[in-house]
């Protein structure tokens, strides 16, 4: 659905309204949608797309999905934890997981950026190199 350049920036300044502390919060994010969806402004639907489409990159941007080979222990969680938030902000939120696949090393992916520090991931480097 094609959305107007007032309906992104509408969507924009919605969820710049939703956010506390530079975080977004659920709901405020509840109660901006059942205003919008009360007023059925022109555009409305566009504008409603487009607000999930950010609202969809944010959480992204704030969930990391770390995978390991095998379970980290606590410590080892703690300070990938703390580097994340010195390094993303507050208001990240921290996935573990356990892929064998990786075969060693850590897995970390925010957003768009993925840190692949894995043994398989230096394979497959390795593999294209020949």
């Amino acid at each position: 659905m094609k959305v107007s350049k007032q309906g992104r920036r509408d969507a924009k300044s919605l969820l710049a309204a939703c956010r506390v502390n530079g975080v977004l919060d659920e709901a405020k994010v509840r109660q901006a949608l059942t205003v919008v969806l009360q007023q059925k402004p022109r555009g409305y639907v566009g504008l409603l797309s487009y607000f999930q489409r950010l609202v969809r990159l944010d959480i992204a941007k704030r969930t990391a999905v770390v995978e390991s080979a095998v379970a980290l222990p606590p410590a080892l969680q703690q300070s990938i934890q703390q580097n994340l938030l010195s390094k993303y902000g507050a208001g990240i939120q921290a996935a573990f997981s356990t892929n064998p696949a990786l075969i060693g090393g850590v897995r970390i992916r925010v957003g768009s950026d993925v840190y692949d520090g894995s043994i398989q991931a230096k394979l497959n480097n390795l593999a294209d190199q020949f």
